[in-house]
């Protein structure tokens, strides 16, 4: 169809600068590609040439026609394979359309024309690349299936310009490159050419990152002075030099009677993990964490207000095209006045009723998995132990719990995918108005059921494993099996391990997908395109091979698991917060070249925060407090230590001894023969009173900690304010301004009815409404 060149209005020009070679237009020569539509069709004879049944063909032809009626440029190509054919319908949008409907989805613009100095170069680039309407903008005009992608990310051989680059290209030389892991992101191009939600993620994943240094100098610090310690403590010394002074009891029924001292070596390595400094660090992180989210919340304001999305979900977000057309009745919006498709709230809320019954079930079963790994590890444990292999034999218990982990993950892993799957099934279900509202519920169904899969497993370990075991001569049972007790290094030593096999683990799993998987993708697209010998394909073709994108819900997940796993459990793993930083320096630059390079560009989608996420981060560092209180107070040998110190000895010497029980009279007339085992007991198996004493320190001890923790993290809140100061006056600043710039171009009235003018600004009255082509 044919194409008119539109009007130009001042400095407002009404077509982007085409950069040097670019192919994305039409076949003029000059009009951009905003938008392409594609459908593949199987080659059939020429009796039939569309390959489409008449009703699919009659609702296409009238869904085109009206996209031509609304004022949209099309072009059609077509692209001719061995098996099938792929349909392109190429969308440009001119300056009327733009005009009218930014006005119908309030997008906004500005007023006067800000001479502001520019002193960042990524500002000066991005500039040249800019016109009234960025690309984004008119993709949320547009708003199908598929962006055009504006051109390949690869450079030339010869040197060109930055401004004659274009965003992918620029995108690809300074962000998704290995070598760019030193410079902070250009996070003005990536929104630019992405969208504002896009642009938010990768803004947090920065800060995020950022902030893990200090926490992991921290905890590196913290694990050299557990190194130290190996050499150093008193209570190590006692255990390696003990000879056959300490005779334990069994570990299970058909274990054996061993020496204390075979533990030298690993009792000493628990000393990197359970050391006085882990209490200082736990102290730190959830402070680190309270910390972190409250300079978040003021880096996302000024990104927002920067952007221009401070107020997009309360006044800007329409209701999503799955919603409208699936919603059996309208009702008059009381904010615009418009019509507007409804779902009954009682409806709704029966169906989510509904899914939180599911959620629960979906629960129980992770419990249930739960139990089976706790069995599965107490009967290898035994199976080892029986054994001819000696050294096995002895290594019967870390055997066990090693693979129990890696067991534990596999499931974690399997049943994440059945869950996802279900969970978009239900949260479709349920009717949510807004594209905001869906994501969220969506996003807190599966983040409740991830944090019972991924965190039942340590916490069992931290908080119940071995506190139910009984004493000699009267041993508590599951399902007829003794209950587990912890290793001979203790319960702390065996959570580092699982926390290191769960969360280094997945991350080294996701990390290889996201790597293999583009390649294998683009291994088919260079087979295809040596089976076709066909010449130089166009940016749409290029763009379609591409893999979809399919949104940012694996990327956050993952982060904030990680969050979890650095906060809630950090005490047992002072070296999680450096696991995790590593992981992230990788994680951005697979993240940009997977958005840049390997997906096709997504439809543009805008936000003003990262949504729900938020709140999740705030619920997980209120629980990393309470967790942290636990896990020192009753997990790690910190409070015994300090209880000792100050009651009978303080150089720790004949703690070893203040530790261990005697088995009862019972026990030993029956075996003949007197062991020992960890707890505060008599000869009787009674509880001393040194043991309430200790339950007393460690209750108070949680409480205190919490207090102190959440009374610091609320003066941090009320220190640090939601919106930065400078934020806070330019939106005083612009909101004069704004209001001088509509007064100053105010039209006096010319009738006599008296009314002043409406002071909205109109860009229809630019232009006035689209018409067909």
């Amino acid at each position: 169809m044919e194409t008119t060149a539109g009007t130009s209005y001042g400095s407002i020009v009404t077509n982007a600068p085409l950069q040097p070679g670019d192919r994305n237009v039409f076949s003029d020569g000059s009009t951009r590609v905003d938008f392409v539509l594609v459908w593949e069709e199987p080659r059939v004879s020429q009796e039939d040439k569309t390959g489409a049944g008449p009703a699919h063909r009659k609702w296409r032809e009238e869904f085109l026609s009206r996209l031509k009626r609304s004022g949209l440029l099309l072009e059609w190509k077509e692209v001719v394979q061995v098996k099938k054919k792929i349909c392109f319908v190429l969308l440009s949008a001119p300056w009327s359309v733009l005009c009218y409907y930014a006005e119908e989805i309030s997008l906004r613009v500005p007023l006067q024309v800000v001479n502001a100095p520019l002193v960042n170069w990524s500002q000066k680039v991005l500039c040249l690349l800019q016109t009234f309407f960025k690309t984004t903008q008119r993709h949320q005009v547009v708003s199908p299936h598929q962006p055009s992608s504006q051109g390949d990310f690869q450079l030339s051989a010869a040197p060109v310009a930055p401004q004659d680059l274009g965003l992918r290209q620029i995108l690809y030389s300074y962000w998704a490159q290995w070598s760019c892991w030193r410079r902070y992101q250009p996070l003005d191009h990536i929104r630019e050419y992405f969208g504002e939600k896009i642009a938010l993620y990768f803004a947090w994943l920065g800060f995020y990152t950022g902030w893990l240094f200090p926490a992991s100098v921290m905890g590196t610090v913290i694990f050299l002075v557990g190194v130290w310690l190996m050499a150093t403590d008193v209570p190590a010394k006692e255990v390696c030099d003990s000879g056959n002074g300490f005779i334990m009891c069994p570990l299970c029924n058909i274990c054996s009677y061993w020496n204390y001292s075979s533990i030298c070596v690993t009792y000493k390595v628990g000393l990197l993990f359970d050391n006085g400094g882990t209490v200082f660090f736990s102290v730190f992180m959830s402070l680190w964490a309270v910390t972190f989210l409250e300079y978040w919340k003021r880096t996302c304001s000024a990104l927002s207000h920067r952007w221009d999305c401070s107020d997009f979900q309360d006044i800007e977000e329409r209701p999503r095209p799955e919603f409208a057309a699936m919603a059996p009745m309208t009702v008059r919006n009381p904010v615009t006045g418009a019509e507007e498709p409804y779902f009954p709230e009682k409806q709704r809320f029966s169906r989510t009723v509904t899914g939180c019954m599911v959620i629960i079930i979906m629960v129980t079963v992770v419990l249930m998995f739960l139990i089976s790994i706790i069995l599965y590890r107490t009967i290898l444990s035994i199976v080892i132990y029986k054994s001819a292999n000696s050294f096995f034999s002895f290594a019967a218990g870390r055997i066990a719990s090693f693979t129990g982990s890696v067991l534990n993950l596999l499931v974690i892993l399997m049943l994440s995918k059945v869950y996802t799957a279900l969970a978009h099934l239900l949260t479709r279900w349920e009717m949510h108005r807004t594209q905001t509202k869906y994501e969220d519920m969506f996003i807190l169904k599966v983040f409740i059921f991830q944090f019972v899969n991924f965190y039942s497993s340590p916490v069992y370990i931290a908080f119940f494993k071995g506190r139910f075991i009984g004493y000699p001569g009267n041993y508590n049972t599951l399902l007829g099996v003794r209950n587990e007790d912890c290793g001979a290094g203790g319960c702390l030593i065996e959570l580092a391990q699982e926390l290191l096999v769960i969360m280094v683990g997945k991350q080294l799993i996701n990390n290889v997908q996201e790597k293999l998987k583009p390649q294998k993708e683009e291994k088919k697209l260079k087979e295809a395109q040596e089976e076709e010998e066909k010449e130089e394909a166009s940016p749409w073709e290029q763009d379609y091979q591409l893999l979809v994108c399919e949104g940012l819900f694996d990327e956050y997940l993952e982060m904030v698991l990680q969050f979890g796993f650095i906060t809630i459990f950090v005490a047992a793993c002072p070296l999680a917060p450096l696991f995790a930083l590593i992981n992230n320096w990788v994680e951005i630059r697979l993240d940009a070249q997977k958005f840049v390079t390997e997906y096709r560009r997504p439809v543009v989608e805008r936000a003003q925060d990262i949504g729900i996420w938020f709140p999740i981060l705030q619920f997980i560092t209120h629980m990393a407090v309470l967790s942290n209180a636990f896990l020192i107070a009753f997990t790690s040998s910190f409070l015994p230590r300090l209880y000792y110190r100050y009651t009978q000895d303080r150089t720790l010497s004949g703690f070893i001894n203040f530790t261990l029980a005697t088995s009862p009279r019972s026990y030993s007339q029956q075996h003949n023969t007197t062991c020992r085992y960890r707890g505060f007991r008599d000869e009787n198996g009674e509880y001393l009173p040194e043991y309430f004493h200790l339950l007393a320190i460690q209750l108070s001890f949680v409480i205190i900690f919490e207090h102190v923790v959440f009374l610091i993290g609320r003066l941090i809140d009320l220190m640090v304010p939601d919106v930065p100061e400078e934020v806070e006056m330019k939106m005083k600043r612009e909101h004069y301004m704004a209001k001088e710039a509509l007064a100053e171009n105010q039209v006096q009235p010319t009738g006599t009815s008296g009314r002043l003018p409406s002071t909205k600004p109109n860009l229809r009255s630019l232009s006035g409404p689209p018409g067909t082509s």
